[in-house]
């Protein structure tokens, strides 16, 4: 299996037992400014989405010895990659069993191009936020730790206490802000720019706005299982914003 390629780089795995539909999804992937690992069955395509921790994940359902579904569900159980089901199915009903076996996306042969794409700009652009927010000069580290909890910095993906946890594209940008500036306290109107990134829109931040961000880190907290009297990773301040909690 390829060596993990330099944190710069996004990574894609694509799962597809077809050559000419892989190839396909390599060129328009690799256009797309990822990285990408190339897999001919579930098997290993799993393997390889437990070495490169990808951002995105492409996975064909008719595969021989494992098909997409059951790739899907174990996806699931390891890691927080953005999964594009891509099938000749094309049920209404085959969607939604795609979805609910662990898919964000689903995608029906013959796809468009285009269609892909757009998926993946989206996501290479949202991780690129944080990058493009960081002040000239400052460098994140490679990860972000606190208390059991870690953050890769390049690829997003999460874990706690060494099990891996699925957020939300904006949970994971807030969860970033935060940790990278530890104890001091973010202010709620700052948040919201900073999770709201680049996006189209007016600067302006008003209290749907701040009731929005109250909502994500609730979302946040949930996911990591912070509910507690003692916070164990986000703490509010008050009306003013939020920081994170202590180091344990």
């Amino acid at each position: 299996m390829p060596e993990r390629p330099p944190a710069a780089a996004p990574v894609a795995v694509v799962i597809e037992d077809d050559p000419d539909v892989r190839d396909l999804i390599d060129i328009v992937l690799t256009q797309a400014g990822l990285t990408t690992v190339l897999a001919g069955n579930g098997f290993e395509g799993i393997d390889a989405v437990r070495a490169h921790a990808p951002l995105l994940t492409t996975l064909d359902v008719n595969m021989p010895g494992l098909d997409g579904f059951a790739v899907a569900r174990r996806l699931r159980e390891l890691s927080g990659t953005h999964v594009v089901m891509i099938s000749a199915m094309a049920e209404d009903g085959d969607a939604a069993a795609g979805l609910q076996a662990g898919a964000d996306d689903y995608l029906v042969k013959p796809f468009r191009p285009r269609d892909l794409r757009a998926k993946a700009d989206a996501l290479v652009a949202d991780a690129a936020g944080l990058a493009a927010r960081t002040p000239p000069g400052v460098l994140l580290p490679a990860t972000l730790e606190l208390n059991g909890l870690v953050l890769d910095t390049a690829t997003g993906a999460v874990e706690l206490d060494g099990r891996p946890v699925e957020l939300g594209a904006h949970e994971r940008t807030l969860l970033t802000t935060l940790l990278s500036t530890g104890r001091r306290v973010r202010g709620k109107a700052d948040l919201v720019l900073s999770v709201r990134g680049d996006r189209p829109g007016p600067t302006v931040v008003d209290d749907d706005d701040r009731q929005g961000l109250d909502a994500c880190v609730e979302a946040l907290l949930h996911r990591l299982g912070d509910t507690g009297d003692r916070p164990r990773f986000v703490e509010a301040v008050g009306e003013v914003g939020y920081r994170c909690a202590e180091q344990r």
